[in-house]
């Protein structure tokens, strides 16, 4: 099987997942319910995730791959939000969330095992936000300068994430300004904070 196959597969239950936790909420949710949505083996649910919580996964870390790769490709002398204006990242609905992760944010507020995952997700962006800020610096993805920063990037992007969901809901949501506007916002505050990418 294909490694992008496997993507497919996991994203699949990804989305099987947040609809039956929509719908019968996490407790009244088990592995075989999942499976039994999607056709599939209770234990392909489990050779793919541990649990049914880290199921939703691959829904959390989509946009914050996204945004690793932008910051990837920031140019050492360009400014990050000037970087992100010239790919047009603000523009359209490139940082709308499909229904499901709005979804999926919001059950995290009362459901703690989804919280625990957002927070693992969360926790493992900032290592490769880390990552990225030291190639651009030169230094080590260990030195606390470095980890301070990262954080302070993760912290903007999560915090727009709950912000969206907690704030702009229906049209406000799925019209794209809403979370664009929020993920500016919310960089503008953290830039000083990030001399790598001031």
């Amino acid at each position: 099987m294909t490694e992008r196959r496997r993507e497919i597969i996991r994203m699949e239950i990804a989305r099987a997942a947040v609809r039956l936790f929509t719908e019968k909420g996490v407790s009244g949710t088990t592995g075989d319910d999942i499976a039994h949505a999607l056709g599939i083996s209770t234990r392909t649910v489990w050779r793919y995730f541990p649990s049914k919580e880290s199921c939703v996964r691959p829904l959390l870390t989509t946009g914050l791959d996204l945004m690793a790769g932008h910051l990837r490709s920031c140019p050492a002398d360009t400014p990050l939000l000037v970087h992100l204006d010239r790919e047009r990242v603000f523009d359209g609905n490139a940082l709308v969330p499909e229904e499901s992760v709005t979804d999926l944010i919001r059950m995290t507020r009362t459901e703690p095992g989804l919280m625990a995952v957002w927070l693992e997700v969360h926790h493992a962006a900032e290592a490769v936000f880390a990552d990225v800020i030291a190639a651009r610096t030169g230094g080590s993805a260990d030195d606390l300068a470095i980890r301070v920063q990262a954080a302070t990037l993760n912290a903007a992007l999560r915090l727009a994430a709950e912000e969206q969901v907690r704030h702009h809901r229906g049209a406000d949501a799925a019209s794209g300004g809403g979370m664009s506007a929020l993920v500016r916002t919310a960089l503008t505050a953290a830039v000083p904070s990030l001399p790598s990418f001031g």
